[in-house]
This record gives C-alpha cells, sequence and structure tokens, in this order.
C-alpha cells in the first residue's frame, strides 16, 4: 500500500473552494487528517468567488484546488447562469496567475442531457465546467449523482417547510456526500487525473428516501409526490450513466449511519419545529 504521506509530500497546500458545503466541508477534514495543508476558500472566511475579494491573496502557495463551490448570485450577478460562469472565470484566473497545478472539479452526471435544456440550474452548472475545462490549468472533472443528504434538504426538489414535506418525484441512484469527498480527496492527491462518474448502488424514488430519512429522524410528517416540472426526472434522467462507478453504501445502510432521532424534535404529532430535528442540507450542492 502507498503510504499516502509519502504520495503529498510535494502538495504543500490544498485550497478547497467552497469549504463551509456540504462537500466542502468533507473535504477540508479529510485532507486535514492526512496532513495537507489547507486554504479554506468561501465567504465565511472573507474570500469571496464572485468578487475576486481575497482571492488572489489565498490563493498564495497553492498547488491544488478543489472546487465544490456552489455561487449564489448577487446584485452583480443577477442570474445564476452568471454567477456560476463569473465564479469559474475568477477561480480559473486566480489559478493561473497563482501557478496551481491542477484543479478538481465536482459536478452533476449527466449534467448534459437534453432534458435539463432550459433550466437554469443544470445550464449554469454546464457553463461553469466548460469554463474550467477550457482554461490552461489541467482540470480534472468528478460528476457525482444525486447525494442522499439532498432527501430532505430546502432547495430543488424537496420543501420542508409546513406541516407535510413536498417532495418531487424524481428517480435517482444517489450517493454519500461522505464518498464523493472521499473520491475528491482522491483525485486531488493522486498520480492519474482522468475524469471520474460516481454513484450508489441503488435507484430509489426521492419521495421514498425521503420518507425514510425523515422516519430516521422522528420525523413523522407525510411526504406528498408531486410531478417534477421536466418529465424526464421521473424517468430517470438523473440516474447514473453506464460507465460510472458504482461506490457504497447503499441505502440502508447509509441510514444507518445517520444520528438517531432527536428527542426535540418532531413527534408524531408534527407539532414541533422541524429545524430541531430534520438536516437539511442544499439540494443544490450536488
Amino acid at each position: 500500500m502507498i503510504d499516502q504521506r509519502k504520495r503529498v509530500r510535494h502538495l504543500t497546500t490544498i485550497a478547497v473552494v467552497g469549504a463551509t458545503g456540504t462537500a466542502g466541508s468533507r473535504v477540508v477534514a479529510r485532507l486535514k487528517a492526512r496532513d495537507v495543508a489547507v486554504v479554506e476558500v468561501s465567504r465565511e472566511h472573507g474570500i469571496d468567488l464572485l468578487s475576486g475579494e481575497g482571492l488572489y491573496r489565498a490563493f498564495k502557495g497553492v498547488d491544488v484546488a478543489i472546487d465544490v463551490s456552489n455561487p449564489v448570485p448577487d446584485d452583480g450577478q443577477p442570474t445564476v447562469t452568471q454567477a456560476f460562469t463569473t465564479a469559474s472565470r475568477n477561480l480559473m484566473g486566480v489559478c493561473a496567475a497563482r501557478e496551481v497545478q491542477r484543479l478538481v472539479v465536482s459536478t452533476i452526471a449527466g449534467i448534459d442531457d437534453p432534458a435539463f435544456d432550459g433550466l437554469p440550474f443544470f445550464e449554469a452548472k454546464r457553463a461553469a465546467k466548460e469554463i474550467l475545462l477550457d482554461g490552461p490549468v489541467p482540470t480534472t472533472v468528478v460528476k457525482s449523482t444525486p447525494w442522499y443528504e439532498s432527501a430532505t434538504g430546502p432547495a430543488g426538489p424537496v420543501n420542508c417547510d409546513g406541516d407535510e414535506v413536498i417532495v418531487e418525484d424524481w428517480l435517482i441512484q444517489p450517493i454519500a456526500a461522505d464518498t464523493v469527498a472521499d473520491v475528491l480527496v482522491e483525485t486531488a492527491l493522486g498520480q492519474t487525473h482522468s475524469p471520474r462518474t460516481i454513484t450508489g448502488p441503488d435507484a430509489i424514488r426521492l419521495p421514498e428516501l425521503a420518507s425514510k430519512v425523515l422516519a430516521r429522524q422522528g420525523d413523522f410528517r407525510p411526504v406528498r409526490t408531486v410531478q417534477p416540472a421536466v418529465t424526464g426526472l421521473a424517468a430517470g434522467a438523473l440516474l447514473a450513466p453506464d460507465r460510472a462507478v458504482i461506490v457504497g453504501p447503499d441505502v440502508e445502510t447509509w441510514l444507518r449511519s445517520l444520528p438517531p432521532a432527536a428527542t426535540d424534535g418532531h413527534g408524531s404529532d408534527g407539532s414541533e419545529d422541524a429545524d430541531a430535528s430534520v438536516h437539511r442540507p442544499d439540494f443544490s450542492r450536488i
């Protein structure tokens, strides 16, 4: 077995862009556990990917960057596409200026499917990916199917606010955010840099997954299924492509890894505050 510390001895610093997000925080923890110096890039750390504030200073001495960012439009970028493309240009620009050796980018598997034409978030992710791939810094793309953590997310196809949970009827093949973080770290530290597409073992409808997660967390609100705006999502447009590498855990194993139900969260009558018991990560970070 290759000693990981020997493997990373020439990588002084790795920047994690989007360091406080669902995947980013996991990537940071894994790198630090391997004694890799990490630059955490996020607004919480005083670094703005959209305005560029603090970006050049932060990238001093960075050897590799991992991009798991999810730019949110502000007054200067009124649309999600403008936010993503501005962020990608700024990221590639600073990587080139600071002579970063390579960039690892997390994105969505199947993003180029015509089923997503006209959907702003997916089109924005496409545009961002192309900007980075066309840039002067060698870039490796890691594509993943939706994460388990999206099952009770407040954005996209899931609405957890109210006395019932409303979930769009997507057919997905989810993967754990921990697994995605593992693959991103291995890609950044590894010696080969071919594109990767990863997925979990099981196909499942999103309302069923949401019901399982809520039950595990002691939230007994009913789940109401609604049809997605794009029919392809119900038909499996986000299922893994044939070439995808299947990586565990499966659904039931992942569910068992969740914390037990909180004692101060939703009871069987659904009368208490949902925020106390339901972890609600952002689906748009997939």
